[in-house]
């Protein structure tokens, strides 16, 4: 819904809200205060009144807002409610002038009454993460893929040993017994890549002892697998990686074990075991018992014992105290949850208590939103609301239009708190996908969707790899080693490319926290604002080329703009012509006389 008349209208004639700092000036950290929000509305669309609908304690209430300040080219409302609930939904109404009635949610702005559930979200109470995480550039390593560090570990009995340069099996029996060698000696010798790069943290999948070069199937988590150097090889790699400024991630599998497991071993062997709580035993499961996709190496842990609870939560802290910084979580959306059984959500508390302050970064595939409350997980990998929708806009198989990847984009952000939103990362690939390189088909586009990561809300997560343009068409043939040996292999434009774009990133407040409102999105075009207080960026990505884009420099809010990335935008006459050339990206830093 467009809402502008006399003149060509785009999206920045809109009213406007999210939860960044520039719409929700009083964010309360205690129940009992006051939350005081703002709407955005441009002079372009005209309103009699505005009121701030809000649920509290299940009752819907409506509070009339005031206007608070005033321009030529935009008016902003205020209003406030008592937060009493942990978890407050709330959207804004406009009545009378050119709206005529019209609701402004998550979704943006809406002629007909809406359900809940895309409203935006204020949580109170619960761990907004840490501030450096908002900062961060994440790295992702496969550690049996990445380096080999001397480590001088003879294979076990299930491992099938590679050359380094092979490439991986990637569909068959031996798929994830493959064998490359890579360890924790081998990550710590490559920091230097990393930090010139410019990634501030690195994500390491399980370093637990397992029955497979993924180690998703943990035979323990009382120890780091002698194959990658054991637990002085992490104490080392965490030690070195601190000097320079770079946390470290570790990734805990909270739904399953493995069939190995000291606890699962246990259970079988002795049926009177305390351990026998710790998972799902029943005959009617076709293996005697529960387990992940019916995999029987892999049986699943049952949340509903305390003493799951128990163990789990100290395995989460253990480590943490041993120097890692926070958790990925394997297969969130799955753990706690069987049939009829839900506890998803005491399990990710549970995970919350032991963590502290830590970042939680769940794995979920699909429709996150309803785990995401802001009192468990911290964020989640944005697959469906980032990912997937770039895939298929960039994607050289799916093709969807930019305006079908925005709607995407937005209905995924909606009804999640704004941390939430910002805790999350944002990912082009990972060890389980293709990689973006083979998706995208080309440099150019591939150096759009980095664009796309490194400037949309969400810490961008980078699968090792991508930076110098490996390949793979799945997620096992995108697990293919790292060349060090042969740099003339690597794609060295878009490794500068992006050491270029994560400064950027790094860089920008607005980036890390600031609002997005959208200014022009088409079939091949997505232009948007990135905004906090003290800064405003304008974003520019062209899937192909087109004719240049005019926009008002008043609706921008700026007289000029100045180039960060990409090429030079033409001011003059009060518009600005933006580049029409593609594939392409742009990033401007909007300057007010």
């Amino acid at each position: 819904m467009t809402v502008a008349t006399g003149r060509v209208a785009t999206l920045l004639d809109e009213p406007h809200h999210d939860g960044s700092d520039l719409y929700v000036l009083e964010r309360p950290d205690d129940l009992g205060r006051e939350a005081v929000m703002r709407l955005r509305v441009p002079t372009a669309t005209s309103a009699d009144s505005v009121f701030l609908r809000h649920v509290r304690d299940g009752e819907a209430r409506e509070v009339e807002a005031e206007l608070d300040a005033e321009t030529e080219t935009e008016r902003w409302w205020r209003a406030s409610f008592p937060v009493d609930n942990p978890l407050t939904r709330y959207r804004w109404l406009l009545m009378g002038g050119d709206v005529g009635y019209a609701w402004v949610n998550g979704l943006g702005i809406v002629d007909h009454d809406v359900p809940d559930a895309d409203d935006f979200v204020l949580a109170v109470g619960g761990a907004d993460g840490p501030a450096w995480h908002l900062a961060s550039v994440v790295y992702e390593v496969f550690p049996d893929r990445f380096a080999r560090g001397g480590v001088g570990a003879e294979p076990p009995e299930w491992a099938i040993p590679r050359e380094w340069d092979e490439r991986p099996t990637g569909r068959g029996p031996e798929t994830p017994f493959e064998w490359f060698g890579g360890d924790l000696r081998g990550v710590e010798q490559r920091l230097d890549h990393v930090e010139r790069l410019g990634a501030s943290v690195l994500y390491l999948t399980p370093i637990f002892p397992a029955g497979s070069t993924h180690r998703y199937d943990a035979w323990s988590f009382d120890r780091v697998d002698p194959l990658l150097g054991g637990d002085e090889a992490l104490l080392s790699l965490l030690d070195a990686a601190h000097a320079r400024g770079i946390r470290v991630l570790g990734d805990l599998t909270t739904n399953h074990c493995g069939d190995g497991h000291d606890w699962f071993r246990t259970a079988c062997e002795n049926l009177q075991a305390p351990e026998r709580e710790l998972f799902y035993f029943d005959e009617s499961f076709t293996h005697g018992y529960a387990c992940w996709w019916d995999i029987p190496s892999l049986p699943k842990l049952d949340w509903r014992s305390a003493e799951v609870r128990r163990r789990m939560a100290g395995v989460a802290r253990r480590w943490l105290d041993f120097g890692l910084d926070g958790w990925r979580i394997d297969v969130a959306n799955m753990t706690g949850r069987l049939r009829e059984i839900d506890v998803n959500e005491d399990a990710a508390r549970t995970l919350r208590d032991a963590a502290g302050d830590a970042p939680l970064i769940s794995e979920h595939f699909h429709d996150f939103r309803g785990d995401l409350d802001g009192r468990g997980w911290n964020g989640t990998m944005n697959y469906s609301g980032f990912a997937k929708p770039v895939w298929y806009w960039l994607g050289n198989d799916v093709s969807v239009t930019g305006r079908q990847a925005v709607a995407t984009m937005r209905r995924f952000r909606a009804g999640v708190p704004w941390p939430c939103v910002l805790h999350s990362w944002t990912l082009l690939d990972s060890h389980d996908v293709p990689r973006f390189r083979t998706t995208a088909a080309s440099r150019d586009r591939h150096l759009v969707g980095i664009g796309l990561q490194m400037t949309t809300p969400g810490a961008p997560m980078i699968f090792a790899g991508d930076e110098i343009g490996l390949e793979g068409e799945w997620g096992e043939d995108a697990r293919r080693t790292m060349p060090w040996d042969r740099p003339e292999t690597w794609d060295g434009v878009l490794f500068e490319e992006y050491r270029r774009l994560t400064a950027l990133r790094r860089s920008s407040e607005a980036l890390a926290r600031g609002g997005i409102r959208y200014a022009l999105v088409e079939d091949d075009t997505i232009a948007y604002l990135r905004e906090t207080a003290g800064e405003r960026l304008l974003c520019l990505a062209n899937r192909a080329s087109r004719k240049p884009v005019s926009l008002l420099l008043a609706a921008l809010g700026c007289t000029e703009l100045e180039t960060l990335y990409g090429g030079d935008a033409a001011c003059s006459d009060g518009r600005a012509v933006l580049p029409g050339d593609g594939p392409s990206f742009h990033v401007w830093r909007l300057i007010d006389g």
